[in-house]
């Protein structure tokens, strides 16, 4: 499985991880619905189980993936800061660039 953040995504994702209440935990990427050939996509802090994967990105940070999930493969982790600052999550190796 696969994983990319970008490095405006990576320096905010860090400032969470760092802090000591997080010490223990990873960040999970996970589908908040789906449909057709795409999904929706969400994150929190969490631990890994045993149906889980934890996939390191070339920033350094961990990410949980749940396994036999083929629309999780391949997630990018995306910050902006116009036209609104936050989180995106897409696909692009399934071919979901973003909300519709």
């Amino acid at each position: 499985m696969n994983c990319k953040i970008s490095r405006n995504a990576a320096k905010k994702l860090l400032e969470e991880l760092n802090k000591e209440e997080n010490k223990d935990q990873k960040l999970r990427v996970f589908i908040t619905h789906s449909h057709g050939d795409h999904a929706h996509y969400g994150m929190a802090l969490d631990t890994p189980t045993e149906d889980d994967v934890v996939v390191t990105t070339d920033k350094g940070i961990d990410v949980i993936l749940q396994k036999d999930e083929p629309l999780l493969d391949g997630v990018r982790i995306d910050y902006f800061y116009l036209p609104e600052e936050g989180f995106a999550i897409t696909n692009p190796s399934k071919g979901n660039h973003g909300d519709h």
